[in-house]
């Protein structure tokens, strides 16, 4: 299976036209820091990972990596061995593109050195956790790479100042990719290049979508929150708005309203037994119970 990752994550960098590589020398680290850094919009002294903690995490054994095109950092990836349900996993604490390079793959070939590197050291579980008020974060997890959302964390890291969250609540999911599932193995081949299924039976861009609506978009943009389910086992659905991060600045209030919205929405599932297993075009979360499981948490 190692030995497969790795060919997929070389094939997924040469689609990206990018160079991954572990980073261990400080210079090295030092660019990550400074890349992450402007990717946030934070104060070059204080960045969202310091070169000192990526030098301590990366002397330890843990994961740090980037993604370089033409001699450049373009991308940079950063994990820690964590803990789920008593299971070793990596745990992917920050991976972030330059805005010049976003939408070019950057970040799928980021993802499959990370599988690559996981599956290497024995371990068969990354996690994660993402805004899923963004709408593209939750379509690449979700629907490209194929991991699961099982837990909804409520301000997570509590208000963080960058120019990505805005000083907005941190609510995070908490993704499980489950390395050798044959759906996420089909889905690295379709991200690297090469042929495969996903095993994807529904349309991505299924508007209305299929099962029960928690959350959707009104006509004005803000949040209509259907309240309540009947919690049988069907699929739900929980749509979020196109671009979060314009609508911080735009509409500060109305964010806000889509936070709780969410909160509410995507939490109640969590707590009633469900998971977050895809996203279509249209921007809605599709939920399911998974099999055996009757009721919450």
């Amino acid at each position: 299976m190692a030995d497969s990752a790795e060919a997929t994550a070389r094939a997924a960098a040469q689609r990206a036209q990018v160079q991954v590589d572990l980073l261990c020398d400080l210079p090295e680290l030092q660019a990550a820091a400074d890349l992450l850094a402007w990717i946030w919009g934070t104060d070059s002294q204080k960045p969202p990972v310091s070169r000192d903690l990526l030098r301590a995490l990366t002397h330890a054994g843990n994961y740090v990596a980037g993604a370089s095109s033409a001699g450049r950092l373009v991308g940079a990836s950063v994990g820690f061995l964590g803990s789920h349900d008593h299971r070793v996993v990596l745990h992917s604490h920050i991976t972030g593109v330059a805005p010049h390079a976003q939408g070019q793959r950057v970040g799928s070939a980021l993802k499959q050195h990370q599988r690559a590197w996981s599956l290497r050291q024995g371990l068969t579980e990354i996690a994660w956790t993402f805004d899923p008020l963004v709408r593209r974060n939750g379509y690449f997890n979700l629907t490209k790479l194929r991991a699961r959302a099982v837990a909804y964390l409520p301000d997570f890291y509590g208000a963080m100042a960058d120019t990505i969250n805005a000083d907005d609540e941190s609510d995070r999911c908490l993704a499980l990719w489950s390395l050798a599932r044959p759906e996420v193995v089909a889905a690295a081949s379709e991200l690297s290049g090469s042929p495969g299924s996903s095993g994807r039976t529904r349309s991505v861009a299924d508007d209305p979508p299929p099962g029960t609506v928690l959350l959707a978009e009104r006509d004005d943009g803000r949040p209509a929150l259907k309240v309540g389910h009947d919690g049988d086992g069907t699929m739900l659905a929980v749509q979020v708005p196109p671009d979060i991060v314009a609508t911080r600045k735009q509409g500060p209030d109305v964010a806000v309203e889509w936070r709780h919205a969410l909160r509410q929405a995507l939490g109640g599932a969590f707590d009633a037994g469900y998971e977050a297993v895809e996203m279509t075009g249209g921007g809605w979360y599709l939920l399911e119970k998974p099999a055996g499981r009757a009721g919450g948490r």
